[in-house]
């Protein structure tokens, strides 16, 4: 059995450090695809840039859909959301939005799958920017001629 496992071993061994190889000889080569990046090799790397700015409202933006998330009229770049902290709901929670003065939660949060009511947060809603993002200034990536149900004929 250990012979065994040795060849196995030295077996994946010897296939590993051959790919490396071939990576390492080949890294000039995109073998035929073309980038976003354009020319720039992965290595060489960019700088990212600059966050948009998040849009100065505290009033709610109007939704382009039926059933659309609601987007953020707030900067929530240093919110923490993990398992343990929510930091959405110190001002969105039912318990917290008259005094905060936010929009409270939908009752939809406070519901499993299956319909079953939660006096928390359902685990499939906690993550608040799953779903929900801020509104920045950002110019559209590609020529939009979308319409909102309002707006069709």
């Amino acid at each position: 059995m250990k012979k065994i496992m040795s060849y196995i071993v030295g077996a994946t061994l010897a296939a590993v450090f051959t790919g490396v190889t071939v990576l390492a000889e080949d890294k000039d080569d995109n073998g035929g695809l073309i980038s976003l990046r354009g020319d720039t090799q992965l290595a060489d790397g960019q700088n990212a840039e600059d966050l948009k700015k998040v849009a100065k409202t505290q009033d709610a933006i109007e939704r382009g859909f039926l059933h659309q998330p609601p987007l953020i009229p707030h900067k929530i770049e240093k919110y923490q959301v993990n398992l343990k902290t929510n930091k959405c709901l110190s001002c969105h929670s039912w318990k917290n939005y008259r005094k905060e003065k936010a929009t409270k939660i939908s009752l939809t949060h406070y519901e499993t799958r299956d319909g079953e009511v939660l006096s928390n947060v359902s685990p499939r809603r906690y993550f608040c920017s799953q779903c929900h993002a801020p509104q920045t200034d950002g110019e559209p990536l590609i020529e939009n001629v979308f319409s909102t149900v309002g707006e069709l004929k």
